[in-house]
């Protein structure tokens, strides 16, 4: 079990974790009903943070934040010296949590994407993980909250006896979401990008070399090339040029103050 604590990826704190002390720390928040916020950021997900003062901090509150991408997991390596041999990757850090949470009759919540992808996901994990304890599934409204909708979401999560929440809103607006709600909710809330599409039959996983090598961005880029060719081919770079300078000590990257305040918008 590899757990060396946050590491400085652009102004970002990302925890230099493996698979097994990520999954080991959301189910004793689970058991213990601890407000635990968690995140697993790609390059996409750091350079949201660069680019944006107010969400870096938000990021940087996060409980846990895992390398999504080997591309993040690389820099943790190049940057100090973390030594992890793999990447965090979000959709089967989703699966391991709900191995344990099967295991452990842990109800997990759904929140988020669209009900035509749930209708497809539910029965795909129910088949995976037969004793899983669906607590409640509820898909996005696409909209801004409206005032006071934040304590009636968690309300009906907290009604339906869940321990775990799993959101499937896309990033930056389910780090957003889970960033809001976790005060209001005494179990672990868990932003995990795709996870709903993957396991949901509706996106195929690269090539085990291809993300590896990490070029699984190349392989989202072609599937969905209008919706992603600014992420990938703006982005990257930009990534790849701030972690030289970081490194070569040209930028300092501090990361600022982990925020407290209140998100007065957010999707939901």
């Amino acid at each position: 079990m590899i757990d060396l604590g946050k590491k400085n990826v652009l102004g970002v704190l990302v925890d230099a974790v493996d698979y097994e002390a990520a999954t080991a720390k959301i189910i004793e928040a689970a058991r213990e009903r601890k407000h635990y916020a968690v995140t697993a950021l790609a390059v996409h997900g750091v350079m949201t943070g660069v680019q944006d003062k107010a969400h870096n901090a938000r990021l940087n509150s996060f409980d846990l934040v895992t390398p999504d991408g080997q591309p993040v997991r690389g820099a943790m390596n190049l940057l100090d010296h973390a030594d992890l041999a793999d990447r965090v990757y979000g959709p089967e850090l989703t699966l391991r949590v709900l191995r344990e949470a099967a295991a452990e009759g842990l109800p997990v919540y759904l929140y988020g994407s669209t009900q035509p992808v749930l209708d497809k996901l539910v029965p795909a994990l129910e088949q995976m993980f037969p004793a899983l304890k669906l607590a409640g599934v509820e898909p996005s409204k696409f909209r801004s909250n409206e005032p006071g909708e934040d304590v009636e979401i968690a309300d009906r999560i907290k009604a339906s006896g869940a321990r775990i929440v799993l959101v499937g809103l896309g990033c930056p607006r389910q780090e957003i979401w889970t960033y809001a709600m976790r005060p209001l909710l005494d179990m672990p809330l868990l932003a995990v990008g795709a996870a709903f599409d993957y396991h949901a039959g509706l996106l195929k996983n690269p090539p085990a070399w291809m993300q590896k090598y990490a070029l699984e961005w190349l392989w989202r880029l072609g599937l969905e090339p209008k919706r992603l060719w600014k992420r990938y081919l703006l982005l990257n770079p930009a990534y790849v040029s701030r972690l030289a300078a970081q490194k070569a000590g040209l930028w300092k990257a501090t990361p600022p103050a982990p925020t407290t305040d209140k998100v007065q918008k957010f999707a939901v």
